[in-house]
């Protein structure tokens, strides 16, 4: 999907430079794209990046200028899983911000990133305040271990309203996900 789209984009006469990432739906007619996205946050980058073996800002240096010859990428070995914290009422409303709590113990965990988004520090204290709050990325060997390290992690922070799927990377991983919503999702007040 990615390298006709560049390709299309260079025969217009408008080269692309840059991270150019594609949201996709996996179906059973193939891949469909959602959308695409010249921006790094979302948590599908942060799993990726997670896994980048060089210096993220050679790579980006040598896109702006448009000379990728000496570029190489390189990747760790093994796997990441990313799963998101979103707020109470995520995406219809945000809530009032509320402390979170847990970020040290879950960032010590072994293999594990925390990465912030809807926060807010306020007299000290660390906030959620709605949306995509953070996302935490486990590495690991293989999928599961990435997927039990992730979960392990962001069991340690709390916060009101805290919702989390409990089903990322079952599907990949060829294990049946949970039926329901309820059981898709974690939706305990902390």
């Amino acid at each position: 999907i990615l390298r006709p789209t560049a390709a299309a984009l260079a025969r217009a006469g408008t080269p692309f430079r840059g991270v150019l990432y594609a949201g996709l739906m996996i179906t059973d007619a193939g891949p469909k794209v959602l959308e695409f996205n010249a921006r790094f946050g979302d948590p599908e980058a942060q799993a990726l990046l997670a896994l980048l073996d060089v210096d993220l800002a050679d790579l980006l240096v040598a896109a702006t200028t448009g000379d990728l010859r000496g570029a190489t990428l390189r990747w760790r070995p093994g796997a990441a899983v990313s799963v998101v914290a979103a707020s109470a009422g995520y995406p219809e409303r945000a809530p009032e911000p509320c402390a979170i709590t847990g970020l040290e113990a879950a960032a010590a965990e072994p293999d594990a990133l925390v990465f912030q988004a809807g926060t807010a520090r306020r007299d000290g204290a660390l906030l959620a305040t709605g949306g995509r709050v953070l996302s935490v990325v486990g590495r690991g060997p293989d999928g599961h271990a990435a997927r039990d390290r992730a979960y392990a992690a962001l069991d340690r922070i709390r916060f009101s309203g805290a919702q989390v799927r409990r089903d990322i990377g079952l599907r990949a991983l060829g294990a049946t996900a949970p039926a329901t919503r309820r059981e898709r999702t974690n939706e305990v007040a902390h």
